[in-house]
């Protein structure tokens, strides 16, 4: 029973917004009403700069880390360690303390990987950055390296439950990516 208390708490971890906090600690305006109106870590660079953006990436990171992480060394199930990576995942999407409008959650399904294995994050990290140093897209490199990860997880390990948690936040992230796929197929992503 007490397994089951990680999932709620991984949501409430989740809700908390970095972009949000960031920009409001370090006087810029709220990224919902700047730039893409995106609370992540691209659009706070675009209105805050690299520091603010570097802050706000670590926090979605962490948010997605650490709950699983605690859940990892608690020895947790495999499924209740599935669904706490999903519940930090959703609660960045969707946070109960924003009015349930957070970002695209692609930092914080990195944190969720490296809490499901470190093998797993730095993968997906590694894929990200290879796509990006191509082609200077993050979106792109973002949908390339989601993409790929269901299946890097379950080569891993080869737990079943971890696998159909990356392949929703996949499924996921393709959604809430789809005006950036839909300017990449046009040639106008910038």
């Amino acid at each position: 029973m007490f397994e089951w208390s990680f999932i709620p708490l991984a949501y409430l971890a989740g809700s908390i917004s970095s972009a949000i906090l960031v920009c409001k600690l370090m006087g810029l305006p709220d990224p919902r009403d700047q730039g893409s109106g995106n609370p992540g870590a691209t659009n706070v660079m675009r209105i805050g700069g690299k520091k603010a953006a570097a802050i706000t990436l670590l926090g979605d990171l962490l948010k997605g880390l650490l709950p699983v992480y605690f859940a990892n060394l608690l020895n947790v199930s495999p499924e209740i360690l599935a669904m706490t990576g999903l519940a930090a995942f959703l609660g960045h999407l969707y946070p109960v303390f924003f009015g349930f409008k957070g970002g695209k959650g692609v930092a914080t399904s990195i944190g969720v990987l490296l809490g499901f294995s470190w093998w797993l994050g730095l993968i997906f990290m590694a894929i990200w950055f290879s796509i990006y140093k191509i082609s200077k897209i993050s979106s792109l490199s973002a949908l390339v390296a989601s993409t790929i990860s269901p299946i890097v997880t379950w080569y891993l390990t080869k737990e079943i439950y971890l696998l159909l948690a990356a392949l929703v936040m996949t499924i996921i992230l393709l959604w809430r990516h789809k005006s950036n796929i839909q300017r990449l197929l046009a040639g106008q992503e910038a």
